[in-house]
């Protein structure tokens, strides 16, 4: 297997857009998941070169290890990739949460880098710890069980905020002086002081949009991909999602000639980024700008009901060979109750639209165990899938279960039984098996991750506690329950 420093190397010398700078405030700014997912995060990436444009700031990136035992087992010290430098030896450290799950990778970044992981064990006379700040797409939902472990949490969007953070921390005299500031100003969540009530999040500056890509390399889930956000946010009013809470008054849409401005000569392959990207009425002609200076395209976040025949052929133009999208609710019933918005036909188009621009694959993802949901709703499930399966070239399935996220209306709505979900998983599987492939998350997994989703402090100390047990599914059922 190979070192750290050997990866690090290898990985170094393959980016594109690495920034390295030396500055008197030293920032480690910290993925909590191995770096082939950390770098496929805009907002990770949009940070790293926000930070390093502020005056007298370096941003320095570091990631959990690939192999988490192994790093531990061997005494691996946590550093940064631009110098190889110790994470704890940086003033402040900075990490970027994206899910819930993501919280055990951040109690093993602090233990790695040698700092306690409880804001309290850092509070300590005599000894000067680095400031542990904690933001990202989590804080849109419940960032509350982070809070035992961060110093302060900054809420939603955070480009304008970090130089607030930055500006704080200069003209503080000592740690207490600056959390206090901190709560004064808005967006800043200060566990200590807040308690469990975390204040509203932050909207930025329309002006400062869009988000795009400072590196780009080989080595992540979105190979050699440029990343830049279409629009941000999503007028949409789906019962089950946060994406709703940074509208910011509605979807933030980036004109063309923006977007089309960001994106470097060398960029060969371009993603655009965004929670309801095919509600921009101006997406066919950023394709077609992109693929007729001979880029291959990626587009996240394809809406059944926003399907045409000229947004799949410019996809099927720009390299897609598998059309993914979402139905989410397993039937009619269970879509409409959600506010979904997608129709039976507008799945049947899409799956017609696969074959008749030569792709592979209809990908569609699920949600399972929606309130409400029956066996009825299943079987409605494996009649569609069935209809679905006759038109496509091939039909994939991706199902997920359903995890209440706080700051949404289905806020508080129980989960389902874990052992109902694996009925209803089996039942897909043995019915839909030479119909569609099938593929579906753990229920038990999901499980931990509605604990943590509608959890406060003492779900983020379970968080710790089955971290440093071994991180398995009896060590998480083991916290989660004492």
């Amino acid at each position: 297997m190979k070192t750290f420093r050997e990866l690090r190397e290898e990985r170094l010398a393959a980016e594109q857009g690495t920034l390295y700078a030396q500055a008197e405030l030293a920032i480690a700014l910290v993925y909590p998941s191995p770096y082939h997912v950390g770098m496929s995060s805009l907002g990770f990436q949009t940070i790293y070169r926000e930070l390093n444009a502020l005056p007298g700031v370096a941003a320095e990136r570091a990631f959990l290890p690939d192999d988490v035992a192994d790093a531990h087992a061997h005494r691996e010290s946590l550093c940064t990739y631009e110098s190889n430098r110790p994470v704890a030896d940086f003033s402040i450290v900075a990490f970027s949460l994206s899910y819930e799950l993501e919280l055990a990778g951040l109690v093993h970044c602090l233990d790695l880098a040698g700092i306690p992981a409880l804001a309290a064990e850092r509070d300590v006379p005599g000894r000067r710890w680095p400031l542990v700040v904690v933001g990202g797409p989590l804080t849109f939902s419940n960032p509350v069980p982070a809070g035992p472990m961060a110093d302060v949490i900054v809420m939603g969007e955070a480009e304008e905020a970090v130089a607030a953070l930055v500006h704080a921390f200069r003209d503080s005299s000592d740690k207490r002086t600056l959390l206090e500031t901190l709560t004064k100003l808005p967006g800043f969540f200060v566990p200590a002081i807040h308690g469990e009530q975390a204040p509203t999040v932050l909207a930025t500056n329309n002006a400062r949009l869009p988000a795009f890509s400072q590196i780009i390399t080989p080595h992540t889930e979105l190979a050699d991909m440029f990343l830049i956000e279409a629009a941000r946010g999503c007028s949409r009013i789906c019962t089950y999602c946060v994406m709703r809470r940074s509208t910011n008054g509605g979807m933030r849409k980036v004109e063309p000639d923006q977007v089309l401005a960001k994106i470097p000569e060398h960029a060969r392959r371009v993603g655009l980024v965004g929670a309801a990207v095919t509600d921009h009425p101006r997406l066919p002609a950023i394709l077609r700008a992109l693929i007729d200076s001979g880029r291959a395209i990626g587009v996240s976040s394809l809406r059944a009901d926003r399907l045409d025949d000229e947004l799949v052929g410019l996809l099927a133009a720009g390299g897609y060979r598998t059309l993914t999208t979402a139905s989410d609710g397993a039937s009619q019933r269970m879509r409409d109750e959600i506010r979904r918005g997608t129709s039976e036909e507008h799945l049947r188009n899409a799956a017609r639209l696969c074959r008749a621009h030569g792709m592979t694959a209809l990908k569609l993802y699920m949600i399972l165990g929606l309130p409400g949901e029956t066996m009825a709703d299943i079987d409605d499930l494996i009649r569609f899938a069935k209809e679905l399966a006759g038109i496509a070239p091939r039909l994939i399935i991706t199902a997920a279960s359903f995890v209440a996220k706080r700051n949404t209306p289905l806020d508080g709505s129980p989960f389902e039984d874990v052992a109902v979900l694996e009925a209803r998983l089996a039942r897909l599987r043995t019915a839909l098996r030479g119909h569609a492939k099938l593929s579906g998350d753990s229920p038990k997994w999901a499980w931990v991750e509605y604990r943590l989703a509608q959890g406060g402090f003492a779900e983020g100390l379970a968080a710790l506690a089955a971290a440093r047990a071994g991180g398995g599914f009896a060590a998480w059922k083991s916290a989660l329950r004492d």
